[in-house]
């Protein structure tokens, strides 16, 4: 439900003198309560607190804007705005009840009178700062405690429990997996080559697979072998595979061992999290293996250990209080034998920010805690200029990082400073605002910083540098890539941090300057005199460019395979309020067609990383919407907003092979092998993005929901 810039035609206008004595009832709250769960908390938080996708809707920004309307004209406004995910034909009541909600969580008491159209309520009447105290999702109806005896029959009050209840029925028992062999570290490191151990297979962050029995020849011939419906939400999963048992990662922080050949569920696990601790539809990219246990990383910022052979919890560590607004979109990486993992939810500003933890895997024992932002007696404490320790945000880590175990040293990168706009921080982007969209070389033993490197020193418009570090070996030099929403594709020394190189891989208009020899860019100038509530227009988007879609080195011809997306925006800055806990993304967006691409939002290239050169482009109308797979056997698979998964020949680009499935791809797709026989994995279904593309691509149909993970093999 992404609230953006008002001026849209309002579907519902006062009809009638406002009637001074109008409220809302308790009922309307109830139902707002949980249409808002169902359809709005992905974008806007559980909390209404806003996210990077959705506006808030308690707090000051939000009485700013609303403060005076009456509640009619906030009703309208959410279904002008909301067609992306409420079905079209959802009564007048629906958007009322989530007024009604809105109102609730801001302080308004309810009443006896029903809300209407007409109500003259200020939409910021009781007005609290709500930062994370909204109440779960209303409880389904079941049957009745009296009907649910011993003896396994049920009593119903009515028809209106059945059908919810039936959701949530089932009796099946957890068995134990196979025995499987402990996973050392010498695995991570060097998989077998029919495993998938580790989020990009290796540590490294290639995305690349040694298996060859799928090839350019025979691709043709892949076919469905099973598939598994998977849980609601934001699916970004990336499935591990160990000694033929599968590790499925689903959103609610769940977890299954599923028989990979087959698709057999073995056991699933899942923790209990508070609601209104997830976040943008509660992605959960990755889990790490190691020994005889899989670690999560939860929505409630805690890690916690799984047995892998029952699904059985053996520990569980808190790492921070989720509701000052610390979660969990990545999971963990195994580096030197500890469980590394960083943080979300420092847009919201707080004692500390954000950091990276290291934890012991046997005890869940912290063993260090390195901040990624610079406070006071940091050396680089003065990059934040005037902004106290207390509010400065941002610096997250959205994606899990790689590890060299050679130099000891595990890579992560780190997102933009927050809110994104200098301004509305209280900062100008000439303030450097260390260590945010940095790359940082942290010891795995210790957590001490070996050395970092900043690629948009006092970024101020979303774009952020802190997706994959790929780790790769060309003509004797050990090299670190990354690519960032802007599509620079940066190559640094992996040893010591040095710049070695860059490239722009689409089109860009951001930087009057892009430095090749020194590294460095420098924003237009009206970017950096940009104030609060100045419209920007720029290129690419706040989804980039490149995003949370993972690239893929393919060492046949030393190049990187990046899935971008084609589209440009205009950006304002809004204030957010300067407070400890106060904070927030301050920014609204408008996304626009890229210059020159016809109607291609989908782009598809592959980089010589050695010299820095483009080989081969492919673009289409359907943006790409999952990381990039390369194999031994010279393809390279990916999945698209169209439904459809797709092999390129890694080599040139040619387009091989493709099938359509029942929901846009998403996520991570992976290889491996059992019994002799390769199969290829991709989850689908859809998340936040489908709050631009349903605006961008209409032409493309976009279910809701979807979520699946399709297992294909070569057919005889």
């Amino acid at each position: 439900m992404p609230l953006r810039k008002p001026g849209l035609a309002l579907a519902l206008l006062l009809a009638a003198q406002a009637d001074a004595h109008a409220g809302f009832t308790q009922a309307e709250a109830d139902a707002g309560r949980a249409d808002y769960a169902h359809y709005c908390a992905d974008c806007h938080h559980g909390s209404l607190r806003g996210s990077a996708h959705g506006a808030p809707l308690a707090g000051p920004a939000f009485a700013e804007k609303w403060s005076g309307k009456p509640a009619g004209e906030l009703a309208g406004f959410i279904r002008s705005q909301m067609s992306t995910t409420v079905p079209a034909g959802s009564p007048d009541s629906l958007y009322l009840g989530l007024v009604a909600h809105i109102l609730h969580v801001n302080g308004a008491a309810p009443g006896t009178e029903t809300l209407t159209a007409s109500t003259a309520m200020d939409v910021s009447a009781g007005h609290a700062t709500v930062a994370h105290t909204a109440a779960a999702p209303a409880t389904p109806a079941t049957a009745t405690d009296a009907g649910a005896k011993g003896d396994g029959k049920r009593a119903w009050a009515g028809a209106s429990g059945i059908a919810e209840a039936a959701k949530s029925a089932g009796k099946w028992v957890n068995r134990e997996t196979p025995p499987l062999s402990p996973v050392t570290e010498s695995m991570l490191q060097n998989p077998p080559d029919g495993s998938w151990l580790s989020w990009r297979r290796t540590l490294d962050g290639h995305g690349y697979s040694p298996l060859a029995q799928v090839n350019r020849g025979n691709v043709g011939k892949l076919r469905l072998a099973w598939a598994m419906t998977m849980h609601e939400g934001s699916n970004q999963a990336t499935p591990l595979v160990h000694e033929g048992v599968m590790f499925l990662t689903h959103p609610n922080n769940q977890i299954q061992a599923i028989d990979a050949a087959t698709g057999d569920l073995i056991w699933e696990y899942a923790y209990s999290f508070p609601p209104d601790a997830r976040t943008l539809g509660g992605p959960t990219r990755n889990i790490a293996l190691y020994g005889n246990r899989l670690f999560l990383a939860t929505y409630d910022a805690a890690i916690v250990a799984i047995d892998i052979h029952t699904g059985k919890e053996v520990w569980r560590t808190q790492k921070a209080d989720y509701t000052q607004g610390y979660t969990h979109t990545a999971g963990p990486l195994i580096a030197g034998g500890v469980v590394v993992s960083g943080i979300n939810g420092c847009e919201r500003f707080k004692k500390g920010g954000c950091f990276i933890t290291g934890h012991d895997p046997e005890t869940g024992k912290e063993l260090w805690r390195t901040s990624t932002i610079a406070l006071p007696g940091d050396p680089n404490n003065k990059s934040w200029g005037k902004v106290p320790p207390e509010l400065r945000g941002g610096a997250d880590n959205w994606i899990a990082g790689s590890y060299d175990p050679a130099l000891g040293l595990f890579y992560v990168g780190t997102s933009q400073a927050k809110p994104w706009v200098a301004a509305s921080r209280g900062m100008n982007p000439r303030d450097a605002a260390l260590y945010t969209n940095s790359t940082l070389a942290l010891d795995p033993k210790t957590g001490k910083m070996r050395w970092f490197y900043q690629h948009i020193p006092g970024e101020t418009l979303d774009m952020e540098t802190g997706f994959e570090r790929v780790l790769a070996d060309v003509d004797g030099e050990q090299v670190l890539l990354t690519v960032g929403k802007d599509g620079i594709l940066w190559k640094l020394d992996r040893r010591n941090g040095k710049f070695l190189g860059l490239a722009e891989t689409i089109y860009q208009n951001l930087y009057k300057k892009v430095d090749h020899v020194k590294g460095r860019v420098t924003y237009r100038d009206d970017i950096l005199d940009a104030k609060i509530g100045d419209s920007v227009a720029a290129c690419p988007s706040i989804y980039g460019g490149h995003n949370w879609q993972a690239t893929s080195y393919y060492p046949g011809t030393q190049s990187l395979i990046i899935p971008l997306q084609q589209l440009c925006m205009e950006f304002i800055g809004r204030k957010v309020d300067m407070v400890e806990g106060g904070g927030g993304y301050g920014g609204e967006s408008k996304m626009l067609p890229m210059p020159g691409t016809n109607g291609d939002y989908g782009r598809l290239s592959s980089w010589d990383v050695k010299t820095l050169k483009q080989r081969w482009t492919h673009t289409q109308h359907a943006m790409f919407l999952t990381g990039v797979l390369s194999t031994g056997g010279g393809l390279a698979f990916v999945g698209d907003l169209d439904r459809y998964f797709k092999a390129f020949d890694a080599e040139t680009g040619k387009e091989l092979w493709k099938t359509r499935l029942g929901a846009p791809l998403h996520g991570y797709p992976i290889t491996y092998s059992v019994n002799g026989k390769q199969y290829i994995a991709v989850p689908t279904g859809m998340g936040v993005f489908k709050l631009m593309t349903a605006q961008q691509i209409p032409d493309v149909y976009q279910p809701s929901g979807g979520n699946e993970l399709y297992v294909f093999e070569v057919g005889e």
